[in-house]
């Protein structure tokens, strides 16, 4: 199965930190690291996945979020929010909107990230 996941993220270091993993896990990684541009870019590219940060330039996560599950031909992507906002109302408020699920980037290296998407990936779609 090749799995395509779209990465949402602006740190560089990030992007190359997971991007790598993602790729070693088997995984198709494609990359944005503009908020403006993200929506349109995952309407486009149809990953099975999207992995989200909420600070971005342009166009914020929430925004994000909201757009795609919005949008008719992207509502059913999963969208991981991969942030360090990590208080209780943060997090409530990325499950509200629709998110797959929500991981806090200070409390899990990146392969624990990879073991996480796995089981999010596998996950009937609710």
């Amino acid at each position: 199965m090749n799995t395509k996941i779209v990465l949402v993220e602006d740190d560089p270091l990030l992007i190359d930190i997971y991007s790598t993993k993602f790729k070693e896990a088997g995984f198709t990684v494609a990359v944005i690291d503009r908020g403006d541009m993200a929506p349109a870019f995952i309407a486009k590219e149809k990953p099975d996945l999207v992995i989200l940060d909420i600070v971005l330039p342009q166009k914020d996560g929430w925004d994000i979020l909201k757009t795609v599950k919005a949008n008719v031909k992207t509502k059913n992507i999963k969208v991981v929010i991969l942030s360090n906002l990590g208080q209780k109302e943060e997090i409530e408020k990325g499950m509200a909107l629709g998110a797959s699920g929500y991981l806090i980037k200070a409390h899990h290296t990146p392969s624990e990230v990879v073991r996480e998407i796995k089981k999010i990936l596998v996950a009937p779609k609710a």
